[in-house]
């Protein structure tokens, strides 16, 4: 039960059903935050994602799914996957 509920709460919080504060416990941006800063974010998502290029970062233009869709069809990983790594990055801001 409880690796369920885990998946549950990390799934959520990768969709931004929670708030960044109800899973970290910490001050980190929302994505609101991201879009509006993304500019000066970008080039984070570039040192994250190496293979994607800077039009492909600029595209995304701080959208967390288009992020998402990105990393995963240029990795060539599950949406999942990709939900999860955008929202481990968003934790790192």
């Amino acid at each position: 039960m409880q690796k369920v509920a885990a998946g549950w709460w990390n799934r959520a919080a990768a969709l931004g059903v929670l708030s960044v504060h109800e899973t970290s416990g910490g001050p980190v941006m929302n994505w609101d935050q991201i879009e509006g800063n993304w500019k000066e974010l970008k080039g984070k998502a570039r040192e994250q994602w190496g293979e994607l290029t800077d039009d492909e970062v600029q595209q995304a233009k701080g959208d967390r799914e288009q992020l998402a869709g990105l990393i995963q069809k240029k990795y060539g990983i599950a949406k999942e996957e990709a939900e999860e790594q955008v929202a481990a990055w968003q934790k790192q801001l």
